[in-house]
């Protein structure tokens, strides 16, 4: 039950403790896995481009990445925050996004996190394609 008053809406939390705005579809090569972004203004702007189907490629032993279609609003980042293994995250420089297998480097104020993945390291590590719609 939650303890939030009814005009604020409450959070909810992945199996890792990273808090959770909106829930979304994700499959990793067909599969399934829990998702959600949380309430960060990119992570809003990142919804807006749902539906999405992407490539993803393998960087630096660390993370799938895809290009997206366009360029995120980073406007009102909150600060910034080391990337963990599952996280959903958004790489201003180079416009992409980034599914972390492995905890990432240190805190970059150019590395937003957008949400969380519930899937393994082993799956996130292999993933090719990703697909990501808003939950109905």
């Amino acid at each position: 039950m939650s303890t939030a008053p009814p005009s604020v809406p409450a959070f909810p939390t992945s199996d890792t403790g990273r808090s959770t705005a909106m829930d979304i579809r994700v499959t990793l090569d067909g599969r399934p896995v829990g998702a959600g972004l949380n309430d960060s203004p990119a992570a809003r702007d990142f919804a807006k481009l749902l539906p999405l189907t992407l490539n993803l490629r393998d960087f630096h032993g660390t993370e799938r990445i895809a290009d997206l279609p366009r360029e995120l609003d980073t406007s009102g980042a909150p600060e910034p925050a080391a990337a963990r293994t599952g996280d959903i995250a958004y790489y201003a420089p180079w416009g992409n996004l980034a599914l972390f297998y492995r905890d990432g480097p240190a805190a970059s104020a150019d590395l937003l996190v957008l949400g969380h993945l519930d899937a393994d390291a082993d799956q996130l590590g292999r993933a090719g394609r990703i697909t990501i719609e808003a939950a109905s």
